[in-house]
């Protein structure tokens, strides 16, 4: 019973191509599609610097002695919003701007580019769940069609009598109101 080496490689390539065969080609765990933000995007949705109290006002401000919680303050009652480079930080620090000013301007603008790409993840999940609902309301009308039992109406005729098929009236044609229709076709 020996069985020899050509045999032995067409069983092997036979194998092969059997195992080609039954999968199709896509992996069974894939990582799910994601939705990449555009660099257009981006630029929509980060928020801009809009500079009401000017970085000299603060300069100035802070030369004047002006503590850094009433600068602060006047930061967020004037609604400003900077977006400093490193070396503005350094030049801002070197001019006088104490550190707790700052740390509030950096804090403030990173605290706002979050909460705008929170929105934006935001509004994309709803819109994915929008359309997920409106899929899954397109499956259930489309059952509804396709089921022998769903694609009569409730009152009229009906062709099981006055239940769904196998019910204790029997699968007759009658005038009903389908009482014991299924669950979810209507």
């Amino acid at each position: 019973m020996s069985i020899n080496s050509r045999t032995c490689f067409v069983m092997i390539i036979l194998m092969s191509f059997l195992a080609g065969c039954a999968t199709d080609g896509k992996q069974a765990g894939g990582s799910p599609q994601i939705d990449r933000i555009s660099a257009d995007d981006l630029e929509r949705i980060m928020p801009q610097p809009q500079a009401v109290l000017s970085l000299d006002e603060i300069v100035s401000l802070s030369k004047q002695g002006l503590g850094h919680e009433q600068i602060i303050q006047k930061i967020k009652e004037s609604d400003s919003n900077y977006a400093l480079t490193p070396s503005q930080s350094v030049d801002l620090s070197h001019r006088g701007v104490d550190k707790k000013v700052l740390d509030y301007i950096h804090i403030s603008r990173e605290l706002a580019l979050r909460n705008k790409l929170a929105e934006e993840i935001n509004k994309r999940e709803q819109d994915k769940r929008a359309e997920l609902a409106k899929l899954k309301q397109q499956m259930i009308n489309r059952q509804r069609f396709e089921d022998p039992f769903c694609r009569y109406q409730r009152f009229g005729f009906s062709p099981y009598g006055f239940g769904a098929y196998g019910s204790r009236f029997g699968p007759r044609f009658g005038i009903g109101a389908g009482y014991f229709s299924p669950w979810g076709c209507w």
